[in-house]
């Protein structure tokens, strides 16, 4: 992989789209794989060690999402699903289940490589002069996203974490839905407010509140990290 800056895998199952997106991808600078199926994509995923899946939520033998969660349950590297144009149920639970972004079809190809590059940069940022947050029976550390949580490591994907991490960061303050898909997901982020309620509502089962500080709904407004 001498000279590419990142391995993507893809899995779709139509061979024209799969093409396309493994063209424009190697034209700037990634290595990919292709696979057609979700059983096939699984063994792709051990052997090649992508830094990135690009998956379809159709999928045969098994379907994107039992695909997403299995890799949820292997690793947390970025995952942007592809849905159908309408399929709103399919986008709102890929995202519940640890996708990082999603992509409607048809999409501009050029778009596609944008929002890889976007969701890669996120999880690979370097934060060395970011602080580590810490509070009573939590501890969040930006510069290898781990989450510590009564002693017990909390395993969570990119964009919960660093939904955590922002709304920690800015302690007691009260941000919109609106602000914070702009904050953590970015401006040009195709999703709405239920993507920030899903997130929030993970972070809660894994978070149960400290001694001091909770994730604070605050009705018609939106949340924050409520430290007492």
């Amino acid at each position: 992989m001498e000279g590419k800056i990142g391995k993507v895998l893809i899995v779709d199952d139509d061979e024209n789209i799969s093409e396309v997106i493994k063209m424009y991808l190697e034209n700037s600078g990634y290595d990919t794989k292709v696979s057609h199926n979700g059983r096939e994509a699984q063994e792709f995923f051990l052997q090649y060690k992508p830094d990135l899946v690009l998956l379809d939520i159709m999928l045969p033998s098994v379907d994107g999402i039992d695909v997403l969660k299995w890799i949820r349950k292997q690793s947390e590297i970025p995952v942007i699903m592809l849905t159908a144009k309408g399929e709103t149920f399919d986008k709102v639970l890929g995202l519940e289940l640890g996708a990082d972004d999603y992509i409607v079809k048809p999409f501009e190809p050029k778009e596609m490589v944008a929002r890889v590059k976007a969701v890669l940069r996120r999880y690979n940022v370097e934060n060395e002069d970011k602080e580590v947050l810490k509070f009573p029976d939590l501890t969040v550390d930006i510069n290898s996203y781990n989450v510590v949580f009564k002693g017990e490591e909390i395993k969570m994907p990119p964009k919960e974490f660093e939904l955590l991490y922002f709304l920690a960061s800015n302690k007691n303050r009260v941000f919109t839905r609106e602000q914070l898909l702009c904050e953590v997901w970015g401006y040009d982020y195709p999703g709405d407010s239920r993507t920030v309620d899903v997130h929030i509502k993970r972070l809660r089962e894994k978070l149960h509140g400290g001694a001091n500080w909770e994730l604070e709904t605050v009705w018609g407004v939106g949340y924050k990290f409520e430290v007492k």
